[in-house]
C-alpha cells in the first residue's frame, strides 16, 4: 500500500463518527474548501472530521505543461475533455486509501461522503461508482462524468441507491453545463438516484448554494 495522500483535517466534534472527504480542483490544494467548513452549519450534534486531501503536483498540458496540483492531466479543453485515464485510476485509488482508513479509523462506509469540485468531482464519480464501499451520499459539484457509459448500471453498483447531488452554475466557462446535465441523464438512465440544482454563477461556489449543500449534508448525516 502506498502513503496516504497528505490532507487537512478538521473535525466538527471529538471522536467523529462521520467523514466528508471533499476533493478539490485543478491547480488548487486541500486548504480550498477548508474555509467553508463553518458555513455548512452542521447540526451541532454531527461529529464529522472533514478530509480535505492535497492532489499529487503533475504537469497538465492544457496548462503549457506547467506543473500544479492535479488528479489528472488534460490533453485537450473540448467538451469531449481528452483526459489521461491512466492519471485518473490512480487518483482513484488514492481515493479508495482515504476511504479505507476513515473505515479503519472506525467510521462506518455508510457514514461516509465522498465530494469533488471540477476535477476533483471526476474523481469523486470514478471512485463511488466502483467502489465495493456504499457510501452516504455524493456530491459533485462543478464537474463532468468521464467515459459514462461505461458506468455500471445502478443495480449492480454498490452505490446505486446511494443519493447523488450536482450542482452546477449556469454561467460556468470552464466545464460547460451541459456536461453536468449529460451527466445526470446517463446517470438517470441507468438507474441512480439523482438530484440536480443549477445556480446562476461561473465556477464556483455561492451562497445560496452552500445553504443547500448544508441541508443536503444534515440530511444524509443526522
Amino acid at each position: 500500500m502506498t502513503e496516504l495522500l497528505p490532507s487537512v483535517l478538521v473535525e466538527t466534534n471529538e471522536q467523529p463518527d462521520a467523514a466528508i472527504i471533499w476533493l478539490h480542483g485543478l491547480g488548487s490544494d486541500g486548504h480550498d474548501f477548508e474555509s467553508l467548513v463553518p458555513a455548512l452549519s452542521l447540526l451541532p450534534t454531527l461529529k464529522v472530521r472533514f478530509v480535505f486531501p492535497h492532489a499529487p503536483r503533475r504537469p497538465v498540458t492544457v496548462n503549457g505543461g506547467m506543473e500544479m496540483r492535479a488528479w489528472y492531466d488534460i490533453y485537450e479543453m473540448t467538451l469531449e475533455r481528452k483526459v489521461d485515464m491512466e492519471n485518473i485510476d490512480e487518483s482513484c485509488l488514492q481515493v479508495e486509501q482515504l476511504i479505507q482508513d476513515q473505515i479503519d479509523k472506525g467510521i462506518a462506509p455508510n457514514r461516509i461522503i465522498l465530494a469533488g469540485f471540477s476535477q476533483g468531482g471526476v474523481i469523486a464519480y470514478q471512485t463511488a461508482l466502483r467502489t465495493k464501499h456504499v457510501l452516504a451520499g455524493i456530491l459533485e459539484l462543478s464537474t463532468y462524468l468521464v467515459n459514462g457509459d461505461e458506468a455500471p448500471e445502478a443495480d449492480v453498483c454498490p452505490n446505486g441507491k446511494t443519493p447523488i447531488l450536482i450542482h452546477h452554475g449556469l454561467q460556468d466557462p470552464v466545464v460547460a453545463p451541459v456536461l453536468a446535465t449529460q451527466a445526470r441523464d446517463l446517470l438517470v438512465s441507468k438507474g441512480y438516484s439523482v438530484a440536480y440544482q443549477s445556480y446562476d454563477m461561473p465556477h464556483s461556489v455561492c451562497p445560496e448554494q452552500v445553504q443547500d449543500i448544508s441541508h443536503w449534508l444534515n440530511a444524509r448525516l443526522a
